[in-house]
């Protein structure tokens, strides 16, 4: 089943949800990594390197994860779930959404403000679109720090709320991600 119907995701929305969990599990411990490596790690240039090249991957897989969103199906709400339900969960995703393009962004500023391009695994580029900037480092470091953790206490929310679906309220609705 490529598309979600009344029951379940399919299984393209499910391999999207699941990829850029773990993505984003690599990322926020990549990010924490870097963050606590010393000018003289031996690790001090590979971890950042690994951290920018899955943020690459990131940007990209959530502009297909957007894509298919548009032509994808989702399963409805469970009948009995009250409205405050209903929209928090709604409010939630675009949050997770807005936060999964507003943080690679960040991540880019920061990562091109010098003007050199993102290698991406040596693999490829991407080119710094913006001219060298002395002001936009701090600025953008500090939004993708705190757009980051932000991130990472609504995933933490989403799994409370997934978990409360499946062992309190036993609804299905994390079946229906499961598969």
């Amino acid at each position: 089943m490529l598309r979600g119907n009344d029951l379940r995701y399919g299984w393209v929305a499910r391999l999207f949800h699941w990829l850029m969990a773990l993505l984003l599990l690599a990322l926020f411990a990549t990010g924490w990594w870097a963050t606590e490596l010393s000018y003289y790690d031996p690790l001090y240039n590979t971890v950042p390197h690994w951290h920018r090249s899955l943020g690459v991957l990131a940007g990209l897989l959530i502009c297909l994860r957007l894509a298919w969103l548009l032509v994808d199906r989702r399963p409805p709400h469970p009948p009995q779930q009250p409205a405050w339900e209903r929209l928090a969960a709604g409010a939630t995703h675009w949050l997770l959404y807005g936060l999964m393009i507003a943080v690679p962004v960040t991540g880019y500023l920061l990562s091109t403000a010098d003007g050199r391009p993102v290698d991406v695994f040596g693999l490829f580029q991407v080119p710094a679109l913006l001219p060298r900037s002395s002001g936009r480092e701090e600025i953008a470091a500090d939004l993708h720090y705190y757009l980051a953790f932000g991130g990472a206490w609504l995933v933490l929310l989403h799994i409370a709320a997934a978990l409360k679906h499946a062992l309190i309220d036993r609804d299905g609705v994390l079946r229906r991600m499961i598969g």
